[in-house]
């Protein structure tokens, strides 16, 4: 017996890696719904070797499925996802709507699953792409040697913004080499060939919105008492974020130590030589699910302190595939029963 699974947004990018990770992680379904708006009813997306048919939103009986996978933006997170939760199924939300919704969970299953057992609105926040990979790194660590002050440097793949950032980047460099219009219509500068650093919109002490997240999201999952700073920038990559990463240690802790606790830690992938090709870039997390730590070194500039390299599949991750482990740990510790739904308190 399985679970009758629906996922919004099933023709974005994240949407569609959904159901190939659903597929490939072999979760129980019984029925699958790709639910898309009204203009993509009818589209064919593929689920593992199967094609099934979108479905309209507007129409669709969510009282019938028991998880609702959503990945559609915040606007319809908005206004659907309560709706949704209401009707019995539990709506893992990509957005950032619900994340620090004091009743809504935020949860990366390596780093808080006891997080599923706080569930109130039938809603759990999957986190910034960005942040996921970061607390995967970070958790253990912070339990070795409990951290005191983080300062990360974000390197952020155009898939982030979605298949818009995506086209801009290849059609902008198709035009620099046939001296064509190369314009930028998504990001706010050229982002072909160049690095921006800005994401999202400011705020009024100077950061970004995406900066926020970061620091909120890590106080909520991991420790509110750590002190944390970021710069997130747009890079001409496809795919793969990765993370420049200094952390202060309230004790010591040496890079051989930090590398046997990060192998044995879930979802951390060590690739640490100090060899030319010794370390991990997004070119090669692409399509893979660990969270890759390379470049592990001392900080010589504070006491007890470390700096690493952090790198996976922000599509992967940092959204689709941290969705599905969600549903993974819901159905591991019993939250929900296939084909029953989780039916707790009404919105």
């Amino acid at each position: 017996m399985g679970y009758r699974v629906a996922v919004v947004g099933a023709t974005g990018n994240v949407g569609r890696e959904m159901l190939t990770i659903l597929e490939e992680l072999n979760f129980p379904v019984e029925t699958m719904h790709a639910i898309a708006s009204r203009k993509s009813k009818g589209m064919d997306v593929a689920w593992g070797d199967k094609t099934i048919k979108c479905e309209d939103m507007e129409t669709f009986d969510f009282s019938t499925v028991d998880i609702v996978l959503m990945s559609a933006g915040g606007t319809v997170s908005k206004a659907w996802s309560e709706k949704i939760g209401a009707a019995g199924p539990i709506v893992i939300d990509n957005s950032s709507v619900f994340r620090m919704d004091k009743d809504v969970p935020l949860i990366v299953p390596e780093v808080n699953p006891d997080a599923v057992k706080d569930i109130r609105k039938n809603i759990i926040a999957n986190p910034n792409c960005s942040t996921a990979q970061l607390v995967v790194a970070l958790k253990p660590l912070h339990d070795a040697a409990k951290i005191k002050r983080v300062v990360v440097s974000t390197y952020q793949s155009v898939s982030g913004a979605g298949k818009e950032g995506m086209d801009e980047l290849w059609n902008q460099t198709k035009a620099i080499y046939g001296l064509g219009d190369a314009k930028p219509k998504k990001f706010p500068k050229q982002i072909a060939f160049n690095v921006i650093p800005y994401i999202g919109s400011f705020n009024e002490d100077g950061y970004t919105d995406e900066e926020a997240k970061m620091w909120n999201e890590v106080h909520k999952m991991m420790d509110p008492e750590i002190k944390l700073t970021v710069t997130c920038v747009r890079v001409p990559v496809f795919v793969g974020h990765s993370e420049a990463v200094t952390v202060e240690f309230d004790k010591p802790i040496s890079p051989d130590e930090a590398r046997a606790i990060l192998r044995e830690a879930p979802g951390v992938l060590v690739v640490d030589k100090q060899e030319h090709d010794g370390y991990i870039t997004p070119v090669d997390a692409a399509g893979e699910h660990a969270v890759y730590v390379s470049r592990i070194r001392k900080d010589h500039t504070v006491e007890n302190g470390l700096c690493f390299w952090v790198v996976s599949d922000n599509l992967r991750k940092g959204a689709a595939l941290n969705a599905v482990q969600i549903a993974q740990l819901l159905d591991e510790t019993g939250t929900i029963k296939p084909s029953t739904g989780y039916r707790s308190i009404a919105v």
